[in-house]
Formats: C-alpha cells, sequence, structure tokens
C-alpha cells in the first residue's frame, strides 16, 4: 500500500487503535511494539493539528484519552475533521500517510503452518488472515 493511498478513516483508525480495540493485549498481537509507539506518536500529531485547527475539539480529545475509548461517533467525527485538514494541507496529508503507510508495515503477519492428514471424505483447512483473508486447503482429484 502506497501512503498516498491511506485514506483519513484508515488513519484515525490506526491512530486510535488502541482506544477502538478490545485492549492492548489484542493490539499487541496484531502489531509490534514499535508499531503500537507509532500509532501513538500519529493520535498525538493527529490531535496537535486538529485542535489547532478547531479548539472545540479539546473536549473530545480529553474524554477520549481519559477513558482510554473512542465511540464510532467520535471516530467519525475525528475522520470528518481530519479528511478536511489533510485535503487543505497537502504537507500534513502526506506525513500522516506516511507514518500509517510505517505503521501498516510493522504488522504482525501470521505465519504458522497447519498440517492436515486426511482419510477420506471432504477435508478442508481454512485459515484467516488479519485482512479477513481466507485460505482453503482441499483435495483435488484430477483424472478419476
Amino acid at each position: 500500500m502506497e501512503p498516498a493511498t491511506i485514506t483519513a478513516a484508515a488513519i484515525a483508525t490506526l491512530a486510535f487503535q488502541k482506544f477502538v480495540e478490545a485492549g492492548a493485549g489484542e493490539l499487541a498481537k496484531q502489531f509490534t511494539q514499535d508499531a503500537i509507539q507509532k500509532m501513538d506518536d500519529l493520535r498525538k500529531l493527529v490531535w496537535s493539528k486538529l485542535i489547532s485547527r478547531d479548539p472545540d475539539l479539546r473536549p473530545t480529545a480529553q474524554a477520549i484519552e481519559q477513558s482510554h475509548k473512542v465511540t464510532s461517533e467520535q471516530l467519525e467525527e475525528i475522520t470528518a475533521h481530519l479528511q478536511i485538514a489533510m485535503r487543505k494541507e497537502p504537507q500534513f496529508a502526506q506525513q500522516v500517510q506516511t507514518i500509517a503507510h510505517e505503521i501498516t508495515l510493522m504488522r504482525i503477519e501470521d505465519n504458522s503452518s497447519m498440517n492436515q492428514t486426511n482419510y477420506g471424505g471432504t477435508n478442508y483447512q481454512v485459515k484467516t488472515g488479519v485482512d479477513n483473508t481466507n485460505f482453503f486447503g482441499g483435495t483435488h482429484n484430477h483424472g478419476r
């Protein structure tokens, strides 16, 4: 994924991921410690820009930081403000897109293997990736 293709919604989700996820444990399973630190840096950068553009967002920022939770409505509000800021300030847009791209590169991939022994019948082996891609294994006998 190129940095220029990362949307405001994806950036907001990454920046506030630790407040969206069920807990820090789930986040740690998906991202490296460096990525989690970059998410914090991205969130601080986003808040700094958005609050400087619209001081009325300060109470929302304080509520999220204190509760360590973000609602879907708050995330939509942040995304809308971020989209405007990114459109009006291309340099800021490039900066947050680059950081978001770096974070996505630090995602922990499940490279575990799966073994399957088949004794007839239809057998499937399923593995779901972090981006909800499914990998199916099966037995295919051709020419019989």
